[in-house]
């Protein structure tokens, strides 16, 4: 009776959108404690370190190539994933931390924890994974035009423009999941149906 109150005041004050937004932020916050807490531990595993390495390098092939193929930037290819880009002399060294495997792992747990229709989640997830690995591509191409056109510039557009990117597409994704696909409310309706 007390949830079904809370449920009618929800919809009759139009909402449902802070719940979601507050379920957001809750997995969102809560990950961001647990991952740093157990960082360390994670680390640890062997598997996390390939993972992290095999991405790693992903990354660092398919954006030296656009550098290279496709903006017909003058580069050198060094092992352990360095760019050196000859007209001034910039690097970027893609390590593991520049894998984008926090992220991934964060649209993961997001996307498994947030209500919704499994049906949708068992493509919506891998599609946010895939999401997350072509961004840091375009951030570390991003990044090589900075680092040939406004050196100066990079550590201010690594940190502050191009790192939170990644989480403006979390956030772009979790809001075409809600609005296509789930949310709280569309969880309680279904599960009225059954």
């Amino acid at each position: 009776n007390m949830l079904k109150k809370l449920k009618d005041l929800l919809t009759r004050k139009r909402l449902w959108p802070l719940v979601d937004v507050l379920i957001f932020i809750l997995i969102t916050y809560g990950f961001h404690l647990l991952y740093w807490e157990y960082n360390s531990e994670i680390s640890g595993f062997a598997l996390f370190n390939d993972i992290t390495a095999w991405l790693a390098a992903s990354v660092y092939i398919a954006s030296s190539w656009i550098d290279s193929h496709i903006l017909g930037m003058d580069i050198v290819l060094y092992s352990k994933n360095i760019i050196h880009f000859n007209i001034n002399n910039g690097v970027i060294i893609i390590e593991e931390s520049c894998s984008g495997f926090k992220q991934m792992c964060q649209v993961l747990v997001l996307f498994l924890l947030f209500p919704g229709p499994w049906k949708y989640k068992l493509w919506y997830i891998p599609m946010g994974l895939v999401s997350m690995f072509l961004i840091n591509i375009v951030r570390i191409v991003c990044l090589s035009i900075v680092i040939i056109h406004w050196p100066h510039q990079w550590d201010f557009i690594h940190m502050w423009v191009l790192r939170p990117f990644y989480y403006l597409v979390i956030f772009i994704l979790w809001v075409v999941w809600v609005e296509k696909f789930g949310g709280i409310q569309m969880y309680f309706k279904e599960r009225q149906l059954k």
